[in-house]
């Protein structure tokens, strides 16, 4: 009989002692017994209480503390550390349901091979409030699809996915130069390498609170978020575009729709650029696509800087009045 494989649940924390309880019962609680506990303490400063807790479970778990560095240098020390086939990521504020592990070893059995990474939906819930909660079912994507998918509309979260730590050998560890975008960063390199495979099932329960940093650094965030599609669109390539939307024209201006709305300006721009050189190669009805959206584009932000200007202008005109 094939021994099941051992999967390395791993839980970076810094300052976490708020959540960190219910992150390790949650990863403990998991109906998959074949697995490894990793909490990696990224150099907390909170009077050693994040540590106190990552000690009080013993031998149930394995402990490393390290200087700060970010996630993604906590990540990167786990994965050197673990001793299990497949890497499967917690932060210290989320929570797995029982069965995330063995609901995604089941599905590498009908994958069919060992170059998959697997992902599932989640649930999203805001913190004191789990009653309260917004299931979020991603599309199944085909894997040659899934780089073009990742750079449209960013939903996959991180904290679902099962890796073989194959992967990391292969296409390498997070980049610890990024904040904010470890993740997705090293999910498009590994796309190129890797098939993703959806799991149709909330797996994860992702929590949101003011103290994240997407939320406290909102400025920084967006500026590393940018940069990041930016190259995106740079290194998607033209196979992947036409297998996503048989236009190349069509799918850049997708792609500057989809930044539009998320203010990522300058990868919207080279997206817009590369719609308008690839226009004339489309069919007509594509064309008249590709031309809506980027009107669509240009449209909305005509309307934020008029909406700006008349707020500038009736805030000056009522100092004018109260003077």
């Amino acid at each position: 009989m094939i021994k099941p494989p051992k999967v390395s649940i791993v839980i970076p924390v810094y300052n976490g002692a708020n959540y960190l309880h219910e992150a390790i019962d949650s990863a403990l609680a998991q109906t998959y017994t074949n697995i490894e506990i990793i909490v990696v303490n990224d150099g907390s400063c909170d009077d050693g209480v994040t540590e106190k807790i990552a000690l009080s479970y013993g031998d149930k778990i394995r402990y490393f503390n390290k200087a700060n560095g970010g996630v993604a240098s906590a990540l990167n020390k786990a994965i050197l550390e673990m001793s299990g086939e497949y890497f499967s990521w917690l932060s210290h504020d989320d929570l797995y349901f029982p069965n995330k592990v063995s609901s995604q070893i089941d599905e590498l059995s009908v994958a069919g091979h060992s170059k998959n990474v697997i992902y599932s939906d989640f649930i999203v819930f805001e913190d004191n409030n789990s009653d309260s909660f917004n299931e979020v079912k991603l599309p199944t994507v085909a894997p040659n699809q899934f780089r073009y998918f990742l750079t449209l509309q960013s939903m996959v979260h991180g904290c679902s996915l099962l890796i073989p730590k194959q992967a990391f050998s292969i296409c390498g560890l997070f980049n610890e130069n990024l904040k904010y975008t470890q993740d997705y960063d090293l999910w498009f390199r590994m796309a190129k390498q890797y098939d993703f495979v959806h799991v149709s099932k909330c797996l994860v329960k992702s929590r949101e609170h003011a103290e994240q940093d997407s939320k406290r650094k909102q400025k920084a965030a967006l500026l590393e978020c940018n940069k990041l599609h930016l190259g995106f669109v740079e290194k998607l390539t033209s196979k992947e575009l036409l297998i996503a939307e048989k236009s190349l024209s069509l799918a850049y201006a997708k792609l500057a729709g989809s930044f539009n709305q998320r203010n990522f300006d300058k990868a919207e721009k080279q997206a817009k650029n590369s719609a308008i050189i690839n226009l004339l190669k489309s069919d007509v009805y594509q064309i008249i696509q590709t031309i809506l959206i980027l009107l669509k584009c240009y449209l909305r932000k005509t309307v934020e800087i008029t909406m700006y200007i008349v707020g500038i202008t009736t805030k000056c005109l009522k100092n004018r009045g109260n003077s």
